[in-house]
């Protein structure tokens, strides 16, 4: 089997652009690449006849370049790099699009496979947990955006004192907006979990998590237990528990 690794940067790039175009056009012809890349005809025409040789394309003057299986399986890896480090990148890091897509073209040259899922891995993460997820992305972005640097949390101090505040409101509050005001049959988002200690972590072990899509699928005549399904789990809930869910009621 071939090794992406052997590869040099530059077949690398010419193995994406036409995967990309592919994708885009269902069919690539050199003058395609050429124009993508921004490189001459005389050099597609070389790096054409060198992954040919290689058995990853099935090339011939003024024909349809395809894919071998192994081609596109090592094209495919070249894109899946660049897509999930362009994104960590404009997500996470808060990097403008172009920039991060230039950048990403660089980077992902080196990058062994299991570093990428780690990538992958990790912008899930901080998307769904409790202690993370989108404020604190967003809290990364107004800090950019203020210039980085001590002395700037005032904005993410007063979201903290809204939170708190919310949170002492009382138990009414919380049923307003909490997954117990949902009917049979309606979905949506969950926010937050309002619970605390084992409790808590039950539900989160759950999969009840910020950022989780929930449906009710069926609240038994005295309104307990509640049967939910989320992350594709059938989930059976008390009636204290899902008035700990809040969910977005928009």
């Amino acid at each position: 089997m071939t090794d992406t690794m052997a590869l040099t940067e530059s077949l690398e790039d010419y193995l994406e652009a036409i995967y990309l175009i592919i994708r885009e056009k269902k069919a690539v012809r050199a003058k395609d690449i050429a124009q993508r890349l921004s490189v001459s005809n005389a050099s597609v025409t070389g790096a054409l006849r060198a992954l040919a040789k290689r058995k990853f394309l099935n090339y011939s003057p003024y024909d349809v370049i395809t894919f071998t299986p192994e081609g596109e399986k090592v094209a495919r890896e070249v894109a899946r790099r660049h897509e999930v480090l362009r994104d960590f990148l404009v997500k996470v890091l808060a990097v403008e699009y172009q920039q991060a897509d230039e950048a990403a073209c660089k980077l992902e040259h080196g990058i062994s496979p299991d570093i990428i899922n780690r990538f992958v891995q990790f912008v899930e993460f901080i998307e769904i947990c409790p202690l993370g997820g989108e404020k604190l992305i967003d809290g990364f972005r107004r800090h950019m955006k203020c210039g980085a640097g001590k002395g700037k949390c005032d904005v993410c101090l007063d979201i903290v004192r809204e939170h708190i505040d919310s949170d002492s409101e009382g138990p009414e509050a919380v049923k307003k907006n909490s997954l117990a005001f949902l009917k049979e049959g309606e979905k949506t988002v969950i926010r937050k979990i309002r619970a605390k200690g084992a409790l808590r972590k039950r539900l989160l072990e759950m999969g009840l998590t910020p950022g989780a899509m929930v449906e009710v699928e069926r609240i038994a005549p005295m309104g307990d237990p509640v049967e939910v399904k989320v992350r594709g789990y059938h989930i059976s809930l008390r009636r204290d528990e899902v008035q700990k869910v809040e969910v977005d009621m928009k």
